[in-house]
This record gives structure tokens, sequence and C-alpha cells, in this order.
């Protein structure tokens, strides 16, 4: 098969002309020839030379201009150059062996053949040359189109050796099923259940790499059940394996909380990009196996599981070493959070509950009122429909409110040292009562969102009020 038509940027020919000139073999490598078949656009180009990785990129700095952008990482025999918004990757052609204990390869130069036998999927090991002679043709030794066309991973060589020599493939072959929605090849699936606890070797930054891209996928429900299919969420993300089963008393079982939560991440997935709200999603009943409970009048009750839950965050982020950042931040609020939409929906949409509603969810309302939304996913539709339909009145009774928009950045009219400066109090929890008394009666529409009319009530009921507070010391 010929491709010339789908190699049309002169870089190409420049490339493939300085090769020749070099009396070298070069070819177009990995996934830019996979995502060729699949009619998807690539900025990233990886390409593998029979020599010098670092010497081809280096001529080809030079042939594009002066100033052509060249990163050298000589550690591991590769370079990039940058041009026009491209990312053209160049290595020599290597073969590789492994200890078992380690995940780091024992590399040595190698033909096209060797570098092909070493890489992961046979998708991914395709290439097509750009050397004058054979320009454009594909070189295919694994099957990689016809397993593109019946959707199929597979490994190239035996699977067991392929994931043991790098455990974090297993990672990467369900990775690439979620996101090209493929199926992972029974006997690689397989292998990838006898291989599992290898991946105890790689690094939680890398696992952790493979863990947002499939996050970042249509549907991550895809990924995760595959992985805890194939045994390796146990290693990838323990976390969320409490939730899974169901627990019947008296004939009365409570819903698959793992199941329940992918069914969110997917409804999340399928209204929003944003990565750390499908965390949101997946942590957001991460509490309720800690907070199960039998009542024999109510059934299964979680109470505070959202509260909990919030409090649980911070450790699990840690433990994954995930960013301990405004990203953990945001996670651990909406977890906290994923419960008030509801309740102030069945509470009948009062402004006070609205109010609070938009003052602790702040510039998160949308984010939030998303999860809440996706966290319905009831069998009965009369049910979904009644919900989404409370839900409605609430998103309507936030827009017409007034000061909805001040109030997601809420900060409190009366200033704490205004107080202790008129009232000569000391810094303290009476302080405290005061400023959220004044917050109460803004929610509960006594007083306007405004410091004049805040102060002058608070000066009328500071009285009262400090008599019955805690004396600061």
């Amino acid at each position: 098969m010929n491709l010339k038509e789908d190699l049309k940027h002169p870089v190409f020919r420049v490339i493939g002309r300085i090769a020749d000139s070099m009396d070298r073999e070069v070819y177009v490598v990995g996934g830019y020839v996979r995502d060729i078949f699949l009619g998807r656009k690539s900025q990233d180009i990886d390409f593998v030379t029979v020599g010098s990785g670092i010497e081809l990129a280096g001529a080809v700095a030079r042939a594009l201009g002066p100033r052509t952008p060249l990163s050298v990482f000589a550690t591991y025999g590769t370079a990039q150059v940058k041009h026009k918004g491209l990312e053209l990757e160049f290595v020599g052609a290597r073969k590789e062996s492994y200890r078992r204990e380690s995940r780091n390869p024992i590399v040595e130069d190698g033909t096209l053949a060797d570098d092909q036998n070493r890489r992961d999927f046979t998708i991914n090991a395709m290439a097509i040359r750009l050397n004058e002679s054979r320009y454009g043709e594909l070189v295919d030794p694994f099957g990689g189109l016809a397993d593109l066309a019946r959707n199929i991973i597979r490994t190239p060589l035996d699977p067991d050796i392929t994931f043991s020599d790098d455990p974090l493939r297993m990672m990467r072959a369900v990775r690439f099923a979620t996101q090209l929605g493929f199926e992972i090849y029974p006997e690689t699936f397989e292998a990838i259940r006898r291989n599992a606890d290898r991946l105890k070797i790689i690094t939680r930054e890398r696992i952790n790499d493979e863990l947002g891209k499939i996050m970042r996928s249509p549907r991550p429900s895809v990924g995760f059940l595959l992985l805890d299919k194939a045994g390796l969420l146990q290693y990838a993300f323990p976390a969320v394996l409490d939730l899974k089963g169901v627990e019947t008393v008296d004939g009365i079982g409570h819903k698959d909380n793992f199941l329940h939560t992918l069914q969110v991440v997917d409804h999340v997935a399928a209204k929003s990009d944003n990565e750390w709200l499908r965390w949101a999603a997946l942590l957001h009943d991460i509490a309720k196996p800690a907070t199960k409970r039998y009542d024999e009048r109510l059934g299964w009750t979680f109470h505070n599981h959202n509260f909990l839950g919030e409090k649980m965050v911070p450790g699990i982020f840690k433990k994954m070493k995930m960013p301990m950042n405004e990203h953990m931040k945001y996670v651990s609020k909406l977890v906290g959070l994923h419960m008030r939409p509801q309740s102030v929906a069945d509470a009948g949409v009062t402004d006070s509950g609205v109010r609070r509603l938009i003052t602790d969810a702040g510039a998160d309302l949308d984010d939030l009122m998303t999860l809440a939304e996706a966290d319905i996913t009831s069998k009965n539709p009369a049910k979904v429909r009644r919900q989404l339909e409370s839900f409605g009145r609430l998103r309507r009774r936030m827009d017409e409110i007034s000061d909805a928009d001040a109030l997601r950045n809420w900060k409190n009219p009366v200033n704490g040292n205004e107080i202790m400066e008129h009232f000569h109090l000391p810094p303290g929890q009476q302080i405290a009562v005061l400023k959220e008394a004044v917050k109460e009666a803004i929610m509960d529409g006594e007083i306007p969102y405004d410091h004049d009319a805040a102060w002058e009530w608070l000066l009328r009921n500071a009285p009262a009020l400090l008599a019955q507070a805690p004396a600061s010391h």
C-alpha cells in the first residue's frame, strides 16, 4: 500500500531527502500512522531511522532554518524538532531486552524490524517509508491495518512477554480500547489478567497519566470496567474497589455503588470536558461504604457520606500522588456539596436555600449542578423526570434571584476588623457569631446584600447576639 497522498506536508519530503543524503532509512511510525487510517489529525509525529536519531534531527533542524528549535535527549537517544506547529520526534531503530525486576530496558541499536517488534500493539507498529525510492510505502508486518479494520487491540509478539517487559502497556491497552472504542483481543486480555500484578513496579505518575487519558475519553466507564475485569484496578486506583457489590438484608438490597458511580461519570462526560469534574463524579460516593447502615424502617442509609467523602478526598489524592493543589480542593468541594442541589429542590426551592447554595458553590455552581443532575440514575423513568423537573425549577429560581451573580463571589459585607473596633472585642468566637448572623440574615432575605443595610441590622441585633455567644479569650 502506498500512502503518498497522506504525506502531503512538505516536511516529510524534506526528512526523506536528508535521510537519503546520509544514506539512512527513515520512517514515520506509531500513532501518526495509526491516526491516518482513523481519520484523526495529529501534530505529533514520530520518526525512526536506522542509525542515530539525534544526528538526523540535527540535520533536519538545520535544513528547516536557523531558528528551528531542536531539543536533544541524549540519555534516551532521542531528539525533538518543532516546526510550524508540528512536534517531530526522532529516534534510532533499536531492540530492547528487560530484567524482570525493572521496566527499564537494555537498549541496543537495531533494524526497523527490531523496532517494530518492541512496539506495544499491532496498530502502533506500522511504519511508512520516506526515502525517495519507496516513498509512502506501508510496512505492516503484524497486520495492524487489519486490526484497525476489526477494531482490535493486540500485541505484535507474545503478550505475556510484551506485558511482563513493560507492564504500563497493560494500562495503555485499556486506554486505547477506551479512547477508540476498540476491543482487546481475548488472548491479549487474558495475558493482562495473568500479568496484572506486574503493574506494581510502575510509578504512580505514569499510571496516573494513563488514568487521566481514560478519564478524558468519551466514556470513561469503559476503561474503569476493563481495569476491574483485568485485575488492574486494585493497583491503578484501589480507592473505588469498596464501592463494588450489593449487600442484602431481609430481602432488601442497595444499588451497586460502583456501577452507579461509573454511570454518573459517563453522564458528566457527556456534558463536560472538565477532567476534574469527572474525578469528582468518580469520588462523589466514595464514603458510602463507610457510612452504610441498614435501618428496619428506612432500609439502607448512607447518612453524611457527602461530608465524610469531602474529608477523604485529600488523603486519596495524596496516596495516589495526584495534584495536591486547586484541583484537589475543587474535587473535595464538589464531593461535599453534591447532595445540596437535591436537598434544596426537595425543600421547595426557597429563596434562602437557593442563596446558600449559590454562596457555598461560588464559581463552581454550574459544575455542581451538572454533577447533581448526573447523579440521577434511577431505573424508574417517572422518578428521573420528577427529579429533573425539580432541578429545572431550581435553575430557574437561581437565575431569577437578583443578587445571584454577586453571591457566587460571596464576601461578607461586614468586616471583622470593623466589628472588633466598634464593639471593642478581641478576635475570637464572638466575631464569628456576629459575621455568621449577618450572613444568615442575607441568606434569609431579611436584609439586602449590602454593607450599609447589613451594618444597620448588626447594630440593632448585636446586643442579643453577643449575650448568647461564648466570650472570646
